[in-house]
């Protein structure tokens, strides 16, 4: 029971040490945090992030987030860097160099080389007066008190508060260049996130032959043949002149059945949903599947620009397309 409470105290102490350590990165979100994301924005080339260790893992983390939203990047090990990788360097890069004492020895060897190649530098450390942080045109500073790790050696604290200023980079970065879902899209068009973000309404509606509709008027046991005709549990109704006057589903066939309708003689506009909620052929899937959840429904008609039904799509075609 005893060991059971020590490993409880000692988890919860390292969340509220690592919680400090990011709460006190606010402060330095400041004129050199701004300046580091105008050196970027105006650069021609990529972020090269660098660093060793610990600090080279979370540069990996750094470099990849930076690439996905919008911003190219890619990370070069500095110890690699002195041994040829330099060349994968260009003069219209920046580089992010990444070390929470500002003096690694394999990066500061590379300063001299990467100031006679006039390659814009951008410090994220701990010390600000380090030889890294003096060396850089801005530094970003992520000075923690203390690190989570009780013999405060271990990189932890300082690892977590060095991730999280590089989230704030490039999420800001992302901001600046107006990236939307769709770029992101295109980074991850793998798996079940490219499928969220790239499959469109139009490539998994029903449309053509395949979509149930009938006119204002028909009596509503017509309708029922037509939804099972069309096998899609629900039905469109449309005005004389195709534009969307409803929309009658298996969920409203219940309903009117607690009403004791007489189905042979009931019109369909009687029963119908007027209107209901509607997708454009051109939106994400994600977003028709957003619309369903936060209304609700099972279902939805596709219009184009005029308010004419083109298509229609459940549940079911958005779970084997593999979007939800």
């Amino acid at each position: 029971m005893s060991q059971s409470t020590d490993l409880i105290q000692s988890a919860q102490r390292t969340i509220r040490l690592e919680r400090e350590a990011v709460e006190g990165l606010l402060a330095h979100i400041d004129a050199d945090f701004v300046r580091a994301c105008e050196m970027i924005l105006a650069s021609k080339g990529r972020v090269v992030v660098v660093g060793m260790g610990k600090s080279g893992h979370i540069g990996n983390k750094i470099a990849a987030t930076l690439a996905s939203t919008g911003t190219p990047a890619f990370f070069v090990h500095p110890a690699e860097a002195s041994h040829g990788d330099m060349g994968m360097i260009t003069r219209d890069d920046v580089i992010l160099a990444l070390s929470n004492s500002g003096s690694t020895s394999e990066i500061v060897t590379l300063l001299p080389l990467i100031k006679r190649l006039g390659i814009q530098l951008i410090s994220l450390t701990g010390n600000p007066d380090s030889p890294l942080a003096k060396a850089a045109e801005v530094n970003l500073n992520a000075r923690i008190e203390h690190e989570a790790c009780p013999l405060n050696l271990a990189p932890t604290s300082s690892t977590t508060a060095a991730l999280v200023m590089g989230d704030a980079l490039a999420v800001a970065l992302l901001e600046a260049r107006g990236f939307t879902a769709e770029d992101f899209a295109f980074s991850h068009p793998g798996g079940a996130l490219g499928r969220r973000l790239l499959l469109k309404v139009e490539n998994v509606m029903h449309a053509g032959d395949e979509l149930p509709q009938v006119l204002r008027g028909t009596l509503l046991k017509n309708a029922l043949m037509e939804m099972t005709r069309k096998g899609l549990g629900m039905t469109v109704i449309v005005e004389a002149d195709g534009r969307l006057a409803g929309i009658f589903t298996d969920g409203d066939l219940r309903r009117t059945l607690d009403r004791t309708i007489d189905i042979h003689s009931a019109l369909i506009e009687d029963v119908m949903t007027p209107h209901g909620k509607t997708a454009r052929a051109e939106m994400l899937a994600a977003e028709a599947l957003k619309i369903m959840e936060d209304h609700k429904i099972s279902a939805l008609v596709v219009v184009d620009g005029e308010d004419r039904p083109v298509g229609a799509l459940n549940m079911h075609d958005l779970l084997r397309a593999g979007v939800m």
